[in-house]
Parts: structure tokens; C-alpha cells; sequence
């Protein structure tokens, strides 16, 4: 009897994958991205509508601040618990079908194996054996037909305290200086725009892309959308004081 074969040392703990699944890095990006674009959009309009320094520019931000990242988690919530509900739901269809039409199953999951160019002999004999154990045939499946593994779905509650965490911080960054004491949208601009950077490049290191595109690409949109806003300000405000 022959001894299986060992993995390498040089390959052996070497060899591991980023949480793609987990629910918490998409809302905690979109969070704190959309924290920082959007408040500091929203103070630089202020800014160009009303009188530099004004009090309402301070108003304005924290009621951007706590308006989105309450909305933020919300949406994030719902979004995530429909997924799962949703997931759940088909995992139980499976479940039936598997103890309805057992044999069919086991069928359907050995063509899905030859399909990806096992041996059809081979094909039948691993779905044969998932078969034996009808909470393993129901995990192959979903994994199978789903293209989700039952066991680690994503979490509602992760999802919204990352997206509510990340957005406020994100949104407190422009708003900084305004609280202590700047007069006028430079020092806003200055910590926003470098904020902004850092954090397309921190993406960067979960992503294929290089940081300095990254954080490129995430400076200009950011910037862009707060200049426009701006420039709506400065037409809409005078006309409304």
C-alpha cells in the first residue's frame, strides 16, 4: 500500500485566498467611498452656495453624516438578509428535490461532473458517493447549481455595521476642518482629495489593479463630483438667499 502524497513545505501554508464571501469588504469599500464622495460633494455645494465658513456647511455635513450612514446600513441590511432569505430558499428546494428524486439527483450531479471533463465512470462514483450522505449531496449541489457554498452565506448584520462604520468615518474626513475652524473649502479640498487617493490605492491590495491607478481613478471621480456640485451651489445658492 502505497502512501498518499504530502503536500511540499515550500507550498504547504503558502497557498491561502483573501475572504471574497464574507459580506463585509464590498459595504465597507462602497461605505466609506461613498462616505467621503458624497459629504465632501455635498459641503463643497454648500460651500459655493452659502457664505464660506458658514455654520450651515458644519450643519450640513453632520446631517450628511448621520442621514447616510443610517441610510447606508439600512439599505445594506435589507439587501443582504433579501440575498440570504433568498438563498435559503433555493437551498430548500434542493433539499426536497434531493429527498424527492434522489436518484435523479445523483444523475443530474455525476453529468454536471462530465460536464467539467471527468471520466464518466469516475463521475458517477464521486456523485454516487456525496449521495451517501444527504447533507453532503445537498452542500455539492448548491455549490453545483448555485454557485454558493451553504455554509458561509453572507452576513446582514456584518454587512450594515461595515457599511454604517466605514461610511461615517469616510464622511467625517471633509468635514474635519470645518470643525476646527476652517473659513473656507481649501483645507476640506486638500484632506478629501488626499483621502480619497489613499483610499483607492488601500483597495488596490484586494484588487488586480496598481495603487497608483487605483487611487488615481478615485481621486478624479471624487473630484469631479464634488466640483460639479460646487458649481451647482455657486448658481442655485445666490438665487435662494
Amino acid at each position: 500500500m502505497t502512501d498518499r502524497p504530502q503536500v511540499s513545505s515550500e507550498h504547504h501554508g503558502d497557498h491561502k485566498h483573501r475572504d471574497v464571501n464574507g459580506g463585509w469588504l464590498r459595504p465597507a469599500v462602497f461605505g466609506a467611498m461613498d462616505g467621503l464622495v458624497s459629504n465632501f460633494a455635498l459641503i463643497a455645494g454648500m460651500d459655493g452656495g452659502t457664505q464660506s465658513g458658514s455654520k450651515f456647511i458644519v450643519l450640513a455635513g453632520l446631517a450628511g453624516l448621520a442621514a447616510g450612514a443610517f441610510s447606508m446600513a439600512a439599505g445594506e441590511y435589507t439587501s443582504v438578509a433579501s440575498q440570504r432569505e433568498l438563498a435559503r430558499a433555493e437551498i430548500e428546494v434542493e433539499r426536497l428535490e434531493i429527498a424527492r428524486h434522489p436518484i435523479d439527483e445523483e444523475i443530474e450531479l455525476a453529468e454536471t461532473y462530465r460536464a467539467k471533463g471527468l471520466d464518466p465512470d469516475l463521475a458517477d462514483k464521486v456523485a454516487k458517493q456525496f449521495h451517501t450522505n444527504p447533507d453532503q449531496a445537498l452542500d455539492e449541489h448548491v455549490r453545483e447549481e448555485l454557485g454558493i457554498d451553504p455554509n458561509d452565506l453572507p452576513s446582514p448584520v456584518l454587512a450594515a455595521g461595515s457599511s454604517f462604520v466605514c461610511f461615517a468615518v469616510g464622511a467625517f474626513i471633509p468635514l474635519l476642518p470645518y470643525l476646527l475652524g476652517a473659513t473656507t473649502v481649501v483645507p476640506a479640498l486638500i484632506m478629501s482629495l488626499t483621502a480619497l487617493f489613499a483610499a483607492g490605492a488601500v483597495v488596490s491590495r484586494v484588487t488586480s489593479r496598481s495603487w497608483w491607478y487605483s487611487g488615481l481613478r478615485q481621486l478624479l471621480l471624487g473630484g469631479a463630483a464634488a466640483a460639479l456640485t460646487y458649481f451647482v451651489g455657486s448658481l442655485v445658492g445666490p438665487g435662494i438667499g
